[in-house]
């Protein structure tokens, strides 16, 4: 039984046994939200709910603040309303957080603020994509449709819109009857999307309109009561008078708890949601307590760490030294705040916002122990802004990375010619960007002028710009990475661009049709994605696909091959939605295990898990392949994966990525997660399991983050998160959202001065990275030496610089003559100084516990560094060449 409905059912006999009053113990199952966007057509969407025989009452939209305005219906109806304020989100968000269920119907949220727009996507689970040019029906889908879908009532036309899933538990139920069946009717486990303006068109849609919302109550158990409405006007919802013993009843009930938040994705890449403070009206659970606390206290570190970085950088002070030691005999350990610095620095405003900051998590806590919970979050709030707005970003604090950024498709479409990507490069290099992933392949459509692929892209004909790109990014320090989508063959949005029909599968797989996969259906298009997909376990795809790569990695000098898509789609084996039915697949597994796998269902354990491996092999061998073929003419070559962040288990039950293995094996170089997340500790949790991962002792780790809807301050925050992390550097998607504003940030706290040389980017030379991430240590530490700001004992100290002297010594030996002793020596001298770490932090760890675990994080970078050099640099590994 649901949860709502327990509650009712106690509530009901709560009201009887008191012999309350009927008006007073009235249940409202449904509450209607009225708005100004759907003002002109009330009248008939109230005409149409009398004809859904349903209790309802309204809910005054300009009138909703806080949750307790949305009243107690079970379900909650925003038919057609296109303008969502953030006040009206945040209350929305919590209560469906609480358990409440939505429906939603038409351009929902369309003009809200694009933050309003992103996060309601994350809500609902889908999003409104485009109206449609001309009325169409309705299609229920015959496979793997919920039994509350309705059989009948699909027969009217409506002018509606596609509905595009946008989490990974979405799930598409009905579709318009139009070539490739696009979305109509989305679900998750809270929410129902509508994809047409219910209660607006004509006769013909009537039926419809009110056989979906009946349908759409029984999925949650909402009562109908015919005529209840029809001779009175429906109620006000925060209006309806409930007893209060309803809802200690329903909590005192053990009830499970509220679905969570499912992760999105837009497109194929993964965006987790962005994190508001939980429960923004009424009490705080200590949980929340706790978690808002951590995102403060880890938001103040960061703001200190990017002032820390700056002043060291900026400063004069030297490395950790004996003559460190005479100045620091007699010093007290006391600390100082760093207004107090005797190395004085124009970030006075920074210095007072933090003391502010930490002025408002005392009293945050104090608040929340008076139990006064509306002060308590004012306190938060207003400390999290005053962090925001004087975050550290007029001068340079970048130290040795890689500093990466995707050129999407679009954008090189945009410039007719070489002249056109002169600008663009250059504003790339002044934001300090080292690395550029240029997409070259997309489609099935490359860049360039192919002589191995059918067809280059027809939006950029006439002219070479990889041939472009590779000049002008050397020609500024910079390196140029080939973009290429390996298995992904077909995307139906770029049909569109190029006015092909919409299930055109791409120049290469209209002329080879066996070398596509379906889904169990049949299906060429996965229907969330609108992209279709070569079967890797075809040998001719594999060559293909092979002597591509090899055509760009030798006829351009290139300086590495990102592979997306190195995968297959996505899936859900839960409700039979799969892929990789190939003909060389299907032949394949069959003439292993004497089984043709479309007959194999997750249920089938042990051949499901033979079919998923067998998919899992196919592109690990891929990668392998390539690895070796590329290598063994390009022996510089860069090879990285754009990967996705999920957990091992899902990642390969649901596409069969498996890179862990291929960082293992050396196969890549660079492992870059589509970490994306709307805000900052969204990005830890996601990025934080994979830097725990030992098996990327072989390759570097670079995570994403997505500039699209996020705020120039928090991706500087993501920035400075994993500069914190042990990361080797980071990843921008993409140029197209690189506004001017966050170019300048870039500019003035990572852009090389022209008088200076450029900074070893890690993937080429690591051990000198290594050395300069050590010294770029040493002058944070010297510098709170110097002003006094370290908490440490004499002694400590004292063993502490003479480790740091020793470890300095053998880091740039390394450096200047890399051979397998020297290298032996480094790490021994560091894993000595990582152990004794934290002994001699003790002090300064118990006063300032985020700085000592950052320091940390940064020597295991410098950990990492050692292990990939070892084996992409030393003679003796990497078939005795020396790979840089």
């Amino acid at each position: 039984m649901k949860k709502w409905v327990i509650g009712i059912a106690i509530a009901t006999t709560i009201n009887i046994l008191l012999g309350l009053p009927r008006a007073l113990a009235q249940t409202v199952n449904l509450g209607v939200v009225k708005s100004p966007d759907n003002q002109a057509d009330w009248s008939d969407i109230t005409d149409r709910l009398q004809s859904t025989g349903v209790d309802y009452c309204v809910v005054d939209l300009s009138r909703v603040n806080q949750i307790a305005d949305l009243g107690d219906p079970q379900l909650l109806f925003l038919p057609n309303i296109e303008r969502l304020e953030p006040e009206h989100l945040a209350t929305l968000q919590e209560w469906m957080r609480q358990g409440g269920r939505v429906i939603v119907s038409g351009s929902v949220g369309i003009l809200s603020q694009p933050e309003v727009r992103n996060r309601l996507r994350s809500l609902l689970g889908a999003y409104w994509g485009f109206g449609l040019s001309q009325p169409s029906r309705l299609e229920r889908l015959s496979i793997s449709s919920p039994s509350w879908i309705p059989d009948g009532g699909l027969v009217g036309e409506v002018q509606g819109g596609v509905v595009i899933p946008a989490s990974l538990d979405a799930q598409t139920v009905a579709v318009w009857n139009q070539p490739e069946s696009p979305p109509a009717v989305v679900t998750t486990d809270q929410s129902i999307f509508l994809g047409w303006r219910w209660g607006v068109d004509g006769e013909d849609a009537a039926q419809m309109d009110v056989v979906w919302l009946q349908a759409a109550l029984s999925r949650y158990n909402v009562t109908l009561t015919p005529g209840r409405m029809t001779n009175s006007s429906p109620p006000n919802c925060a209006a309806t008078p409930v007893p209060t013993i309803r809802a200690d009843q329903q909590r005192q009930a053990n009830l499970s708890p509220p679905h969570p938040t499912p992760v999105p994705s837009e497109g194929d890449r993964l965006v987790l949601p962005a994190q508001t403070p939980a429960n923004t009206w009424g009490t705080l659970t200590p949980n929340q307590v706790t978690a808002m606390s951590r995102e403060l206290e880890n938001l103040i570190g960061r703001v200190e760490s990017t002032l820390l970085r700056a002043d060291a950088h900026n400063s004069e002070v030297g490395l950790l030294t004996q003559e460190s030691v005479e100045s620091f005999a007699g010093m007290s350990a006391k600390e100082s705040e760093h207004g107090n610095q005797r190395h004085s620095h124009p970030d006075r405003t920074t210095v007072s916002a933090l003391a502010q900051a930490r002025i408002g998590l005392e009293n945050f806590l104090g608040a929340v122990e008076q139990q006064d919970y509306t002060a308590a979050r004012r306190q938060w709030i207003n400390a999290r802004r005053l962090l925001w707005d004087n975050y550290p970003m007029e001068r340079q604090l970048a130290q040795p990375e890689i500093r990466a950024i995707w050129l999407d498709r679009g954008t090189i479409v945009k410039a007719k010619r070489k002249q056109d990507l002169v600008k663009l490069f250059d504003n790339l290099a002044k934001a300090g960007f080292n690395t550029v992933f240029f997409e070259t392949v997309n489609a099935s459509y490359p860049i360039y002028p192919s002589q191995v692929a059918p067809e280059q892209n027809p939006l950029v004909r006439g002219w070479d710009p990889l041939e472009a790109a590779v000049e002008l990014a050397h020609e500024r320090g910079m390196e140029l990475h080939a973009w290429v989508w390996i298995f992904a063959a077909a995307n139906q949005r770029h049909n569109a661009l190029l006015n092909q029909p919409l299930d055109y599968p791409g120049p290469v797989l209209a002329a080879h049709p066996d070398w596509a996969i379906f889904d169990k259906q049949g299906r060429l298009f996965a229907p969330n994605t609108r992209k279709a997909f070569f079967d890797p376990a075809n040998p001719e795809v594999r060559e293909y696909l092979m002597t591509l790569l090899e055509e760009i990695a030798t006829r351009y000098d290139v300086d590495g091959i990102q592979l997306d898509y190195i995968r297959y789609p996505f899936q859900d084996p839960r409700v039979n939605q799969t892929y990789g039915y190939g003909v060389a697949a299907r032949q394949q597994f069959k003439e292993r295990t004497g089984v043709d796998p479309i007959e194999v269902y997750p249920r089938d354990r042990t051949l499901w898990q033979q079919w998923t491996e067998f998919r899992i092999r196919q592109v690990d061998s891929f990668v392998a392949s390539v690895s070796a073929r590329l290598l063994s003419q390009r022996p510089d070559l860069i090879l990285s994966a754009a990967v996705f962040p999920l957990p091992p288990a899902e990642r390969q039950q649901r596409l069969q990525q498996n890179w862990e293995e291929w960082a293992l094996q050396g196969y890549i170089d660079l492992v870059v997660p589509m970490t994306y997340a709307l805000d900052t500790e969204g990005l830890h949790s996601l990025t934080q399991p994979l830097l725990t991962e030992s098996t990327l002792n072989q390759a570097l780790l670079i995570p994403g983050i997505r500039l699209l809807n996020l705020p120039d301050v928090v991706a500087v925050d993501q920035i400075q998160l994993l500069r914190d992390l042990p990361a080797n550097g980071y990843a921008v998607f993409a140029v197209e959202n690189l506004n001017e504003n966050l170019h300048r940030i870039f500019q003035q706290t990572q852009g090389q001065p022209e008088s200076t040389s450029t900074d070893p980017i890690p993937y080429r030379k690591p051990f000198q990275v290594a050395m300069d991430r050590f010294v770029a240590l040493q002058r944070e530490w010297n510098f709170l030496v110097t002003n006094e700001q370290l908490a440490i004992h004499q002694d400590a100290f004292t063993e502490w610089v003479a480790q740091t002297e020793k470890l300095n010594q053998a880091l740039n030996q390394l450096a200047m003559a890399p051979s397998p002793p020297l290298m032996r020596t480094a790490q021994a001298a560091l894993a000595t100084f990582r152990s004794q770490f934290p002994q001699w932090m003790q002090q300064q760890g118990m006063r300032h516990p985020y700085q000592v675990q950052m320091w940390d994080n940064r020597l295991a970078t410098i950990e990492r560094l050692l292990n990939y050099g070892e084996r992409t640099t030393l003679p003796g590994n990497s078939s005795d060449a020396i790979k840089r």
